[in-house]
């Protein structure tokens, strides 16, 4: 029999953010069923995701969130802690994406996408890492990039400047967190059914092409990032730093 005992999270406490829905509720309960306590982080209610995470018997606790706020990560953290002792994983996947052309593309816009995608990212890592390298033990960070970390994309500038920077910044905090314990990857989604690609969805013509593309034949679903996220928050990833996981069906390889 393989022993999986490297891949358990018993014991352990995950960070998600925008986990009410899509990629963010299926790693929040992907991480619960590996045995993790789950805080979910999110702008609106999560009911749904609460109430599977409590039909699964899962430890969860329910925290508001203004992404915008800074200043206000460390009582997040505090929150999370209080409930239950300590934070040993953190998922950056709260996101957004406004489509317009590059000529058209205002700054509240631009500012709405890059605070969001990667401002928040890096100031909520700090948060976490403080927190990690206090309790000891080392702890593990999972951004969430995309494929525009890779590509340039269309209609969608902001969107792929901080996705593309998401990458960098896994690699830098990597390098600096690394003596503590503290190991940082991304995961890199393909083409998903989600909120965010309901557009591209809508869009026969679109829709085809990229369909053709992917080596898989279909679009993603949050179930495909359930083995990966699980891997880069357990033991069994602790010599893996500072990379950008891509789960995209193969579109990459094409």
């Amino acid at each position: 029999m393989t022993d999986t005992s490297a891949f358990t999270l018993q014991g352990r406490v995950a960070l998600v953010t925008g986990c009410n829905k899509g990629l963010g509720q299926g790693m929040a309960l992907a991480l619960a069923a590996a045995g993790a306590r789950i805080v979910a982080v999110n702008r609106s209610a999560p009911d749904d995701t609460m109430a599977r995470l409590q039909a699964m018997g899962a430890p969860a606790l329910d925290l508001r969130a203004d992404f915008t706020d800074v200043a206000g990560y460390g009582a997040l953290v505090a929150q999370a802690v209080q409930a239950f002792g300590r934070v040993d994983i953190l998922v950056n996947n709260a996101g957004t994406i406004r489509r317009a052309d590059a000529l058209d593309v205002t700054e509240a816009d631009w500012d709405a996408v890059v605070d969001l995608n990667l401002k928040s990212v890096f100031f909520l890592s700090q948060a976490v890492a403080r927190q990690c390298v206090a309790q000891g033990g080392g702890g593990k960070i999972i951004n969430i990039a995309s494929m525009l970390s890779y590509q340039g994309g269309l209609r969608v500038p902001a969107y792929t400047a901080a996705k593309s920077a998401v990458l960098g910044l896994t690699r830098q905090l990597a390098n600096e967190w690394a003596p503590h314990g503290i190991q940082v990857n991304a995961i890199a989604p393909g083409y998903m059914a989600t909120d965010n690609t309901e557009a591209l969805r809508a869009d026969a013509d679109r829709s085809s092409a990229i369909l053709a593309r992917i080596p898989a034949g279909r679009w993603g679903t949050p179930a495909d990032l359930a083995g990966p996220v699980v891997f880069l928050a357990s033991a069994a990833s602790d010599y893996v730093n500072g990379f950008t996981l891509a789960v995209d069906g193969g579109w990459l390889a094409r």
